[in-house]
């Protein structure tokens, strides 16, 4: 097991250094605004040339740095998490597969060549989904998979539509006929892969995974790749009509149905992964409003502090003996300090608390929002999900970690192990400096620009003390138990409690009416095709029948015979007969 732990702790220092040797390379694009094509042409026909890109800029070096460094906190995390696993090594080699088809994602401009990373992303995420090797596993890999191949197809289907420009780059697009279904496969496929209405179930279902790669897969790999996907396309795609309004209506729907779902959630990490679905609506309501730069920002601020946060849930999880359940997690404040610290820094940046990561990023897109025109009914939502996310991140805290001890201690919790403390440090320092940091070193985006009056500048915070105020006086209990205070409207509240929980039925339409129409369509062909019709055409009914025309031939020639005999010898009767008259 030693030889193990030591083996993936060399790859996630091999990580870290990678991770930070970028960082000269990144002050240095930034200064001096460079960006290097590297270009290989494979093979040329017709007008068509099919190339290998690759483009070096301070955009795709700062995303790869953060990528690598979540992964080395991760992988380290993982040494000891599931250092009894017996293929801990298969597990650390399916990360860092995980972590280079994000890469390749990133620094590849063309279609056909972006479908290595795409693909990667899908194919291993599904080996990690299903990693524990258990029917929940196996359904959540499935239906992971299933709902990203229609991104994939969707892909190549765009990948055919440039075909008409004669290239496949993203850097080399104009005008043409077919812009507006490109851009709608685009939009789609992006969609698809960020989870957004009404491909949201996927995310959720994920959490069957180990915490390590849920960890990976909400905060910087796969649900990243859909939006760095249309922030990229985003030069060409904001010059067809309707598709900032698109988005914008997807990330608030999106937004207000991961906030209220989060809100009836018991189980811990799936309310840290609708807390994804509900940040990543945050980034795309950047995107609707022109600002690609800033969604940039709160997508490198969200990365870190949620790669935090599903750490310290695994560690939650870890010491209280597998229970995911935050009804059954409680007094856990005095006996893991460093854990509580660092959830409670993740928890306040993701609800946009002044001065940590999250807040730098989020309130200038609420800012944004609110002095670039829009719609009243976007920014009502935005807002309403913004006091969501805060009561969900409040009501979270007040169950798991300061409510009262709900079951027997089996054993104390202790923070003494270093593979555990590190990358949870490591990740709290940035979550709490790396808002300021960016937004001061290496953002694309001047927030000076944004004026806004008094009471617009406070509405944020107002918002977020409403939210903790409405977790107090909604549920009855601090436990965060999901009933409400009017015993009269019990039977209203446990309609709503299953309507709001299953995201407003998604999680049940997006897979069992498909199934059922497949099982019933299967059942249907079963009995009257394979116990029907096939057994009178098929190999069985053929047999039949063959059968009784044998046997009916083997009767015919045995009465012929008979009769054949019979003929014989009256013939011979009456030639006997004639003889003697004679």
């Amino acid at each position: 097991m030693l030889r193990r732990i030591i083996s993936s702790s060399l790859r996630s220092i091999f990580l870290f250094v990678y991770s930070l040797g970028l960082l000269p390379v990144v002050v240095y694009f930034i200064i001096y605004n460079v960006v290097y094509l590297l270009e290989w042409n494979i093979l040329s026909f017709s007008t068509c040339n099919l190339t290998f890109l690759l483009v070096f800029d301070a955009i795709r070096l700062r995303f790869s740095s953060l990528v690598c460094l979540i992964a080395a906190s991760v992988t380290m995390f993982s040494s000891s998490y599931i250092s009894h696993e017996t293929f801990l090594k298969r597990f650390i080699l399916l990360v860092i597969l995980f972590v280079a088809s994000i890469n390749l994602l990133v620094f590849i401009p063309s279609l056909p060549s972006l479908l290595l990373g795409w693909d990667g992303l899908g194919i291993v995420s599904f080996a990690l989904v299903i990693y524990y090797q258990n029917i929940k596993s196996l359904g959540a890999g499935m239906f992971t998979i299933l709902a990203n191949r229609v991104g994939d197809v969707i892909i190549l289907i765009s990948i055919g539509l440039l075909v008409i420009q004669g290239h496949w780059a993203i850097t080399l697009l104009w005008d043409f006929d077919l812009k507006t279904v490109f851009a709608a496969t685009i939009t789609i496929a992006a969609i698809t892969k960020r989870a957004q209405i009404p491909f949201s179930r996927w995310l959720p279902a994920a959490i069957a995974a180990p915490t390590p790669v849920s960890a990976l897969v909400h905060s910087s790999t796969l649900v990243t790749a859909g939006v760095f996907l249309v922030i990229r396309f985003y030069p060409f795609l904001e010059t067809v009509s309707g598709f900032k309004s698109t988005l914008l209506f997807i990330s608030v729907v999106t937004l207000l149905i991961a906030g209220i779902a989060a809100n009836y959630e018991t189980d811990l990490k799936k309310v840290i992964a609708l807390s994804t679905l509900s940040q990543l609506g945050v980034i795309i309501i950047s995107l609707g409003n022109g600002f690609p730069y800033l969604a940039l920002f709160h997508l490198y601020t969200h990365a870190l502090f949620k790669a935090l946060l599903f750490l310290c849930a695994g560690t939650i999880i870890h010491n209280s003996s597998n229970s995911q359940d935050i009804r059954s997690i409680g007094i856990y404040f005095n006996q893991g300090p460093l854990t509580i610290t660092c959830i409670n820094i993740a928890n306040l940046s993701l609800c946009g608390a002044p001065f940590l990561s999250g807040f730098f990023s989020k309130d200038l897109i609420l800012e944004q929002s609110l002095s670039h025109p829009t719609r009243i009914l976007i920014l009502i939502l935005a807002f309403v999900a913004t006091g969501l996310t805060a009561a969900y991140s409040i009501r979270l805290s007040m169950c798991s970690l300061w409510g009262t001890l709900k079951s027997n201690s089996f054993h104390a919790k202790r923070e003494t192990d270093f593979y555990i403390n590190w990358p949870t440090i490591i990740l709290g320092l940035c979550a709490i400096g790396a808002g300021a940091t960016i937004q001061s070193v290496a953002l694309e985006f001047n927030p000076s620009l944004i004026l806004l009056p008094g009471f617009h500048k406070f509405l944020t915070i107002t918002v977020i003390l409403a939210g903790l105020f409405v977790v107090g006086v909604l549920w009855s209990h601090p436990s965060c138990l999901v009933k409400f205070n009017i015993s009269k409207f019990e039977p209203i509240s446990t309609k709503a409690i299953r309507f709001f929980s299953l995201m407003w039925f998604i999680s049940p339409l997006s897979t069992q009416p498909l199934t059922k129409l497949s099982i019933i369509q299967g059942r249907t062909i079963l009995k009257s095709v394979d116990q029907g019709w096939l057994e009178i055409l098929g190999g069985q009914g053929t047999l039949m029948s063959t059968n009784a025309l044998v046997s009916y031939n083997q009767i015919t020639q045995k009465l012929r015979v008979k009769w054949l005999m019979a003929f014989f010898i009256i013939r011979i009767v009456i030639l006997l007969l004639l003889i003697n008259l004679s």
